[in-house]
């Protein structure tokens, strides 16, 4: 069952008639999971990547090594970089990246610790990029990115509205 905020998101969504689309790496496709699993589903997902592997995203969406090994698999840049790219991969008004540490092995630093997770929302012209570092087992990091991620969709939503 999706949590409530996947599915408060999913109905604005689906109210403002917007569609979204997710690479995922850190998530592995979870979001785009738990938004299937919503009643509005059909009229808002488009679809997902799951790019947990570093040689996916140079595979499928064309991305540098040389670029993800200068800032890390599990950075602000590439994420950024991934939620451009699935634009031109799947067609919606929504793209969402999510990179991140949700156990130990990775980019982890005493700056980077496991646990954070980065964001990359792409609305129309609007570029939003979220870093948070979350607490909890792998699962609970997980659920706790994908709520930050619609939290954030519709936060800027709602800007949008007011503007």
């Amino acid at each position: 069952m999706p949590t409530e905020l996947i599915t408060r998101c999913s109905k604005i969504l689906k109210e403002k008639g917007l569609s979204i689309a997710f690479a995922e790496s850190a998530t592995a496709g979870r979001l785009a999971s738990e938004f299937s699993l919503t009643e509005d589903s059909g009229s808002v997902l488009k679809g997902g990547l799951v790019c947990y592997d570093a040689q996916v995203k140079v595979d499928v969406l064309g991305m540098d090594p040389g670029f993800i090994n200068e800032f890390t698999p599990e950075s602000e840049e590439v994420t950024r970089e991934l939620a451009l790219r699935l634009r031109n991969l799947i067609k919606s008004d929504i793209q969402v990246a999510v990179t991140g540490l949700i156990s130990p092995g990775g980019s982890e630093t005493p700056k980077k610790p496991v646990g954070t997770i980065f964001i990359h929302v792409l609305i129309g012209k609007e570029s939003i990029a979220v870093r948070e570092v979350l607490e909890g087992s792998p699962e609970q990091i997980v659920l706790l990115a994908a709520d930050l991620a619609c939290k954030t969709i519709m936060n800027e939503l709602s800007q949008q509205a007011s503007e």
